[in-house]
């Protein structure tokens, strides 16, 4: 192999060491950061296995792979890196070697279920960025029988809340009851189901996510994880 023959894009590989997204990476490049060989690197740039990778002057560490996991976060983690006062973070069901993985997305402490990780910012970055609306599914118990009316507003006109109008699909969960319901949206703003239900006098008792995108919970008992591909 000789330098004549490059084998990988830059951006890719500091996304990957890095855990960011592409274009944070390109960002990187841009502002001057990185070099291969001691060279500035530009846009578009690749490089062979025996290059040397500096970013401000510092060798990037031992290339490591892409790594997903699907996590069944259970009530009473916080999708954090530190715990906030009683409540441990979700990295306190993952062994230790996991712990470096950045979260896709969260939950609230009193939600549960799916939850993504990985080391891929691309990855990442396309499963939240708004432009890709990726599908979610979570399934809700309120305090009381969701009346027709309000039902209908959900899903037909949506919502008005402070930081815009939130609209998502409701279907019940069971036929002979109308405070269970399966939710189906796009969006993924803080809290978002919480404070739909809010604005028209209902309190989520139970809020359970079972699907992101391509990947559901299957058979992960809660606070257990697997490791999964890319979809």
């Amino acid at each position: 192999m000789t330098p004549t023959e490059p084998t990988l894009r830059l951006n890719k590989h500091l996304a990957l060491q890095l855990g960011v997204s592409r274009r944070e990476a390109d960002a990187l490049i841009e502002r001057g950061s990185v070099a291969i060989n001691g060279t500035p690197a530009t846009l578009g740039a690749r490089f062979t296995d025996g290059d040397t990778i500096t970013i401000k002057g510092k060798p990037l560490d031992t290339p490591v792979p892409y790594q997903y996991l699907a996590l069944n976060k259970p009530v009473g983690y916080v999708c954090s890196r530190r715990a906030q006062g009683d409540s441990p973070t979700v990295y306190a069901l993952l062994p230790a070697q996991y712990h470096t993985l950045k979260l896709v997305g969260r939950l609230d402490r009193e939600s549960s279920g799916l939850i993504l990780l990985t080391n891929d910012g691309d990855f990442a970055y396309k499963m939240t960025h708004p432009k890709f609306a990726k599908t979610k599914v979570y399934n809700v118990r309120l305090n009381h029988d969701l009346a027709p009316l309000h039902q209908q507003m959900i899903s037909d006109y949506g919502v008005q809340l402070e930081d815009g109008t939130s609209q998502f699909i409701l279907q019940r969960l069971r036929d002979d009851a109308r405070n269970e319901w399966q939710i189906t949206m796009k969006e993924g703003r803080n809290r978002q189901i919480r404070r739909t239900f809010a604005a028209l006098g209902y309190e989520v008792k139970k809020l359970h996510r079972t699907n992101f995108g391509n990947y559901s919970l299957d058979d992960i008992k809660p606070g257990s994880y697997k490791i999964v591909d890319i979809q």
